[in-house]
């Protein structure tokens, strides 16, 4: 029997009226809660299908004759085409069979945030991503950082599952806890500046210019709460003027980021180097009710031993990671984000202590 062959009546008018019930109380429902309810309603419509095709003998073509029953019932409402029907018991089957081995309280809960994202996040969730905990990863950053689609399909592509909270730090010695569980997780390793384009012999000048200039792509790399306050910010120490690299403040954890870049492997002066930033932000410029000031080594690659070791003694909280350059961010992505004048107009009215 093909996709366009019409169910036999064997028991399906009966199903498929009380699926038709089931749509007019979820459209009830979604007066008060839409995305929730209609999810709510997907989940049981999806457990509906997997079940009938268990124990149903209808025929391949039972989806494609349910979709136009459902369509012609309900002409305004959408999510019943036959690709959305196939999407809602892939949606299904894949938390079914991964939450299955969890605790039943813990799969429960999860079930539950499927719910608070929108159902276009959901589908890319589940064509890309291969295993729960990936998946449950990225729904907790939609529901964090309410991010789009087009940003969760990009952070899905640049494999931000695997990189964050990678870096190598001394958070856990220099930050009191929890924040040091919040700093570790958000500092990726590699971070992947996929929209700078450079020369093989790039300087640190060069790659700290291509940052700047692409800044609204790179605060969607570096995360969700980091504001640009600029680059050679100027400090003075005693009769000497230096400058940092690249300075942000963070609006979640209230505190600066010193960022410091190399286009060489890690050595141990760039943390001591590092280290008297750090010091130099917290006397002066970091204020009353703000935490204490964070660093972050960009290299071009690392010794993980080395990073360690030269870490280790260092009481100011810092973390070293890599970066890579590849291709240039989806077009689509642009259209999301805030241009570079809109970010630099608003960050101007902020004035450095």
């Amino acid at each position: 029997m093909g996709e366009n062959d019409t169910v036999e009546n064997r028991g399906y008018s009966e199903w498929i009226r009380e699926i038709k019930e089931k749509v007019r109380r979820a459209q009830l429902k979604a007066v008060v809660a839409v995305n929730s309810a209609v999810l709510e309603f997907y989940w049981e419509l999806g457990a509906e299908i997997v079940k009938k095709q268990k124990t149903a003998k209808w025929g391949s073509g039972f989806l494609a004759q349910m979709s136009r029953d459902l369509m012609s019932e309900f002409p305004d409402v959408k999510g019943f085409s036959l690709r959305n029907i196939k999407y809602i018991r892939q949606w299904k089957l894949f938390f079914t069979r991964s939450l299955s081995i969890r605790q039943q309280g813990v799969a429960q809960l999860e079930i539950k945030q499927l719910f608070q994202i929108p159902w276009g996040h959901n589908i890319v969730i589940i064509t890309k991503c291969k295993e729960i905990e990936e998946a449950l990863f990225y729904i907790h950053k939609i529901i964090e950082n309410s991010w789009s689609r087009v940003v969760l399909t990009h952070q899905i592509e640049s494999g931000l599952f695997k990189r964050e909270g990678k870096a190598i730090s001394n958070f856990k010695k220099t930050l009191p806890s929890p924040n040091s569980n919040l700093v570790q997780e958000m500092i990726k390793d590699p971070y992947n500046f996929d929209f700078v384009a450079l020369s093989n012999n790039f300087t640190e000048k060069e790659l700290e210019k291509s940052l700047t200039d692409q800044i609204t792509k790179f605060l969607l790399e570096l995360g969700a709460g980091f504001a640009y306050l600029g680059k050679q910010v100027p400090i003075k120490v005693g009769e000497r003027d230096f400058f940092i690299d690249l300075l942000f403040y963070h609006t979640k954890l209230h505190c600066y980021f010193v960022v410091e870049l190399k286009t060489v492997e890690f050595e141990p002066e760039h943390a001591g180097k590092l280290n008297f930033y750090i010091k130099a932000v917290d006397v002066l410029m970091r204020k009353d009710g703000d935490n204490p000031t964070i660093g972050i080594i960009l290299c071009k690659n690392k010794d993980k031993f080395v990073a360690e070791y030269s870490l280790s003694d260092i009481n100011k909280p810092m973390g070293v990671s890599e970066y890579i350059l590849t291709s240039s961010l989806p077009e689509s992505l642009k259209k999301e984000l805030p241009s570079t004048k809109e970010i630099e107009s608003n960050l101007s009215e902020r004035e450095l202590p």
